[in-house]
């Protein structure tokens, strides 16, 4: 696969990463209700996100409800709510970066090299916002298991269990690291090209002025 192949693939893949975290972070899904057990207790299903928490009735209609206050909150969502905003944000900087250093583009520098070590830049971007929506993934499902086989009077089909969303940020942190990484290969060849062939054009043009 050449460079610039190779960087528009990584991008493409960064990008859909970032919109994956992004749904992820709006999504309500972060936990929900189990239904393990021998009996089902309830006829509604609850579901629990970083900024709100909905019911949903056996008859389809889904009741929602923001979180109505920041400091009474458990601390594992305070801090993947943290995680997930800087995650977006580092990717959505990585996205600009990598636009004005991919190959493929006209925007910014004309010099290979700086263009290739701007995208190296947008791809260590992508690697951070990958590594921020990893880290807040895991940290939520960390809690949700550690409350669903922690000793209870809580029936455990009345516990919660990993939600959609849960997967979907797996999935974005993965995109994103890959395409990260792919954008990060394209400066070291480029720079000992670049190297190679000053050194070799310097003899050459001395003995033209001789």
């Amino acid at each position: 696969m050449g460079g610039g192949a190779r960087e528009l693939a990584g991008y493409l893949a960064a990008l859909g990463g970032w919109v994956a975290a992004l749904a992820a972070a709006a999504l309500p899904q972060w936990r929900q209700s189990s239904y393990a057990g021998d009996a089902i207790i309830t006829a509604v299903g609850l579901h629990e996100g970083l900024w709100m928490s909905c019911a949903a009735q056996s008859t389809g209609q889904v009741q929602c409800r923001l979180h109505d206050s920041l400091l009474s909150l458990d601390v594992h969502i305070q801090t993947s709510r943290a995680l997930m905003v800087i995650s977006l944000l580092l990717g959505f900087f990585g996205i600009i970066v990598s636009v004005v250093g991919m190959k493929c583009t006209k925007v910014g520098e004309e010099d290979p090299v700086t263009k290739s070590r701007i995208a190296v830049a947008g791809g260590v971007l992508f690697v951070l916002s990958g590594l921020c929506t990893l880290t807040a993934v895991s940290l939520y499902a960390t809690q949700v298991t550690y409350e669903f086989f922690r000793e209870s009077a809580v029936p455990i089909n009345a516990r919660y269990e990993f939600g959609s969303a849960l997967f979907v940020g797996w999935g974005a942190a993965s995109l994103s690291m890959l395409g990260g990484s792919l954008l990060c290969c394209s400066c070291p060849p480029q720079d000992r090209r670049g190297q190679q062939y000053y050194r070799q054009s310097q003899p050459s043009t001395a003995r033209e002025y001789v």
